[in-house]
């Protein structure tokens, strides 16, 4: 890596097919401490209606930290997020029978001419608009099983959905109204025109689903997480893995709704310059994605990078936004400390005030199962025992849903000297103002 090559701001505007790993043309290089910039089409139902997309999400080329070494981790301040699709639908899907073959996130066949991961064109407007290019025939993998579309206001803090009458009209404009990047290659989910629940008013907060760091094994994007993931344990498509294999995933794919500007999200380096890549911003979405969907959007990216070395983590750590820890979580008052001390001297014991919380991503087939990984990733970090994180979880945290079926967030108080030692105390402190 020459020093030319690394830019001290990088912009990224290109993307891969639905492929995330060490083989996808990377984005560049951009300086540790530099500040990186994506401009990303909407991913899930896009990419799940384009049958030639190899997963389930449209995410940019990886990019590369100067410095970042196999072993280490890197911290994503996460400065702005800016939506530029001014409509989106969503809702929950339906797989169509016949158009792939054992996973419709993947494995995409076309159902009359057999076809792999088929070309296809638009021709007009609804469920049937995505054709083969080859024999004409309906190749999407997908239908709404109950759909809405949405549009936002002017500040992207308010949506509604919308009727028959509005859907279609924006599906006539679909590139338009979902603002796709010039280099996406997804069909535009507007075309579906759904519209069911006409006149629903929701709140807008934006955020990023899928943003991590390069896994060392190749793996469509959106089962770069242990529930999704579990699709690909024994699949005979090309993207088959063991249960070991996937235990090298990263977790990219969290949709947990923290990660917005003013987090600090750690990922780990699990190949050199760990490559992070960015993309399925959604408008909006509570605990636990429920719809298995959201209000996916194009739109802008901008963040710090910092390589934390010798970290060694498998998973993501988020350092949310205050206003986003629950009360159990969240940092000490003054008053807090005062009244603890208090209550330590009368008891003749020394009182932990100089702490800060975390939290562990942990993600698997369930939610018990993420639990317990989580559980995993934060003994490893914090070499405490299970026992241990159960109780100072249960004591001042607690366990998050991220998406259903399988995403956590475990949050805990730790005490200060514990994350020193793992070289992560100043990320903390600054976060936190502690």
């Amino acid at each position: 890596m020459s020093t030319e090559d690394v830019h001290d701001e990088l912009i990224v505007e290109e993307y891969t097919k639905g492929l995330v790993g060490p083989e996808v043309e990377w984005a560049g290089t951009v300086a540790d401490g530099g500040t990186v910039r994506t401009h990303t089409p909407p991913a899930c139902w896009g990419p799940m209606i384009t049958p030639s997309f190899k997963g389930g999400h449209e995410v940019t080329r990886p990019i590369a930290v100067e410095g970042a070494t196999v072993g280490d981790a890197i911290a994503i301040h996460l400065r702005d997020i800016e939506v530029t699709s001014v409509a989106t639908s969503t809702g929950t899907m339906s797989p169509r029978e016949g158009a792939f073959g054992e996973d419709p996130f993947v494995d995409h066949v076309c159902p009359e001419c057999g076809a792999k991961w088929p070309e296809t064109v638009v021709e007009g407007t609804g469920e049937d608009a995505i054709r083969c290019a080859e024999c004409g025939a309906e190749a999407s993998p997908f239908a709404f099983e109950y759909g809405i579309t949405t549009v936002f206001d002017e500040d992207r803090e308010v949506g509604i959905t919308v009727d028959a009458d509005a859907a279609h009209d924006l599906a006539l404009r679909a590139e338009e109204a979902a603002a796709l990047p010039e280099n996406a290659e997804q069909h535009p989910i507007l075309l579906y025109e759904p519209s069911e629940m006409p006149g629903t008013l929701g709140h807008l907060r934006p955020f990023v689903g899928n943003i991590g760091s390069t896994p060392p094994i190749e793996m469509p994007d959106s089962h770069n997480a242990g529930d999704f993931g579990q699709n690909l344990v024994g699949a005979e498509h090309d993207w088959g893995l063991t249960e070991d294999e996937l235990a090298q995933r990263t977790d990219g794919h969290m949709d947990v709704n923290a990660v917005r500007p003013g987090a600090v999200l750690i990922v780990p380096v699990a190949v050199e310059g760990g490559g992070i890549y960015v993309g399925d911003m959604h408008a909006n979405q509570g605990d636990g994605e429920l719809a298995l969907h959201t209000t996916d959007v194009s739109g802008w990216t901008e963040f710090d990078v910092e390589v934390i070395e010798g970290l060694d983590i498998d998973g993501p750590l988020l350092l949310p936004n205050e206003s986003d820890l629950s009360y159990i979580s969240a940092p000490y008052s003054d008053d807090d400390v005062d009244r603890g001390r208090a209550l330590g001297a009368e008891y003749d014991v020394d009182v932990e005030t100089d702490v800060g919380p975390i939290q562990v991503i942990g993600s698997g087939e369930t939610i018990n199962a993420a639990t317990e990984n989580a559980y995993d990733r934060a003994e490893s970090l914090l070499g405490m025992s299970t026992g241990e994180i159960r109780t100072r979880a249960t004591f001042t945290g607690e366990v998050e849903v991220g998406r259903l079926p399988g995403v956590v967030q475990l949050s805990l108080l730790v005490p200060m000297d514990v994350l020193a030692d793992r070289g992560i105390d100043h990320l903390v402190r600054e976060q936190y103002g502690l």
